[in-house]
């Protein structure tokens, strides 16, 4: 391996194979953390926002939507040639309470439900049409076991939120793609699941261009050959494979039957905080070949596979230290607290030029 070839960044190692992305959080998106942010405009191609998309942020009022976040951070995508993802119209969590009810407090009807799903989804997408490539329509619409979750949207409206949340975005932008994401994608059922729900969809005349899988993993959770038999049945049903959200947490995990599920806490107890000081060689060890088995398997499948996108840009603003326990120290990301590239960063890079 030459000098020149470990010089290269992320993005310019995956040139032809894939998008690579990060997730930009607040400080990041009023430009309060620039370290950050050269680190995003040197390393990565693609960008999606952390939180300023989610409805509650957005459309805090039935009469108000807050754009102000939002178009700072597709002005950045635009400025820097940023292919942006729109995250996400469509979700149980972090949603406003006045979504689901009217001026009395009551559940509202499934009329004004649909209704109220249309303004916000034709508005925001409308909003950013030309400027936005993708859009994560629905979010975690389906339970482990293979079954639809029972949110409010599925209790107003039924299974049919999901075909209209798709239709409504396909009229607002036509020429956008419109992907379903969801955690714990590598469990059979929910395979199973995702699939039986895509196949539905697509008799119905719906179209969705990727699934998005969620990759928050552990050290050995989940199985790789789970995560790619789930890989290749969704890429079977003519859609494409983005890798989303992706960080690798070495700490224990109290309940992995959690996943991603963001309303999952548990009490903080210091043996579920072992490297608060320091991480044992034996640990990043299994952490980096953890990454690099997983870039491979992307790699394998890159006809498929068209983004990867890290959940953040460095160790000190990742969710994980702070989920599902409260004030933990972890080091899921491929930067450190100090901005610094891990080792890993060159070793993913080699490993892909050696492909």
């Amino acid at each position: 391996m030459n000098a020149q070839e470990t010089s290269l960044t992320l993005k310019e190692a995956f040139k032809g194979k894939f998008l690579i992305g990060t997730a930009m959080n607040a400080y990041q998106i009023m430009g309060k953390d620039t370290a950050a942010t050269n680190i995003i405009k040197k390393q990565f191609n693609a960008i999606v926002a952390e939180n300023c998309m989610k409805s509650e942020r957005i459309h805090p009022r039935e009469d108000k939507f807050d754009f102000s976040l939002a178009d700072k951070f597709v002005q950045f995508g635009t400025d820097n040639n940023l292919v942006v993802t729109g995250h996400t119209l469509i979700w149980h969590s972090q949603a406003p309470d006045w979504f689901f009810v009217d001026d009395a407090g009551k559940m509202v009807s499934k009329e004004t439900l649909i209704a109220r799903m249309k303004n916000h989804i034709q508005t925001i997408v409308t909003r950013y049409k030309g400027k936005i490539k993708g859009w994560d329509v629905v979010n975690e619409a389906i339970n482990d076991d293979g079954t639809y979750r029972s949110s409010k949207f599925y209790q107003i409206i039924g299974e049919d939120y999901i075909k209209l949340a798709f239709q409504f975005a396909r009229e607002a932008d036509p020429d956008a793609e419109l992907y379903y994401n969801d955690y714990s994608m590598s469990i059979p059922a929910k395979r199973n699941g995702v699939v039986a729900m895509v196949k539905k969809l697509q008799k119905q005349g719906i179209t969705i261009d990727a699934i998005g899988m969620q990759s928050h993993l552990g050290l050995d959770n989940p199985d790789i050959k789970d995560f790619e038999a789930s890989l290749e049945a969704f890429s079977s049903l003519e859609c494409k494979v983005m890798i989303t959200e992706m960080d690798i947490s070495i700490l224990p995990f109290p309940d992995k039957n959690a996943g991603a599920e963001v309303t999952k806490s548990f009490e903080y107890k210091q043996q579920m905080d072992p490297y608060r000081e320091s991480v044992p060689d034996s640990v990043t060890t299994a952490f980096e070949q953890r990454y690099l088995s997983f870039f491979k398997l992307f790699e394998k499948h890159k006809k498929a596979v068209t983004r990867v996108t890290l959940w953040g840009v460095t160790d000190a603003n990742s969710w994980k230290n702070n989920w599902p326990v409260p004030g933990r120290k972890d080091y899921p990301l491929l930067f450190s607290r100090n901005y610094a590239p891990k080792p890993i960063v060159d070793k993913i890079i080699k490993q892909t030029l050696s492909e």
